[in-house]
C-alpha cells in the first residue's frame, strides 16, 4: 500500500475489494439523509413501475463509499497529520446502482498542488459496477494532506 506523501501524478490506485450495496444499506442512507424515494426504497413498486426491475442506490450513497475505498488504497504515512476532504470539482451519476450489486472505485492521481497547509490532491475517480463493468459514477476529488 503506498503512502499519501509518495503518489505522483499519473498514479493509477485500484480498490483490491467489491463492496457489495445491500438495500439495508439503502435504507440506512435514505434515513441519514431523508431522502424516501420511491425508487431506493420500494421493492414491490419497483418491480412493477421502476425501468430497472428493482431499487437503486442513491448516486449519493455511492459516492460516500469513496472515502472507504481510498483508505483501502491508500495509507497517510507517518509524514501526513492528517487527511482532509476538500470537496469535489466534478461528479457525474452515469448508471444506476442496482440493490445487491456490487461496486469498486479505481482512482488516479491527476494534479498535486503545494498548499500552505500541506498538498492537495486532485484525484479522478471511477465507480464501476461488478455486474455490467461501468462507471455508476466518475468525478475529480480533493483531498488535503495537512503535513
Amino acid at each position: 500500500m503506498k503512502t499519501l506523501i509518495d503518489l505522483k501524478a499519473d498514479d493509477v490506485l485500484s480498490q483490491p475489494q467489491w463492496i457489495t450495496v445491500s438495500q439495508e444499506m439503502i435504507n440506512q442512507f435514505a434515513e441519514a439523509t431523508g431522502d424516501h424515494q420511491w425508487i431506493h426504497l420500494d421493492e414491490a413498486k419497483c418491480e412493477k413501475e421502476s425501468p430497472f426491475g428493482t431499487t437503486i442506490a442513491h448516486g449519493f450513497l455511492s459516492a460516500s463509499l469513496m472515502p472507504k475505498a481510498f483508505a483501502e488504497v491508500i495509507t497517510p504515512g507517518d509524514k501526513v497529520r492528517s487527511m482532509i476532504n476538500y470537496g469535489i470539482d466534478k461528479l457525474r451519476f452515469l448508471e444506476p446502482v442496482k440493490s445487491g450489486d456490487a461496486i469498486k472505485y479505481q482512482f488516479k492521481v491527476s494534479e498535486i498542488t503545494e498548499k500552505p497547509q500541506g498538498k492537495l490532491f486532485k484525484v479522478d475517480g471511477s465507480c464501476v459496477l461488478k455486474s455490467s463493468g461501468n462507471p455508476a459514477l466518475v468525478g475529480s476529488f480533493l483531498m488535503l494532506a495537512v503535513l
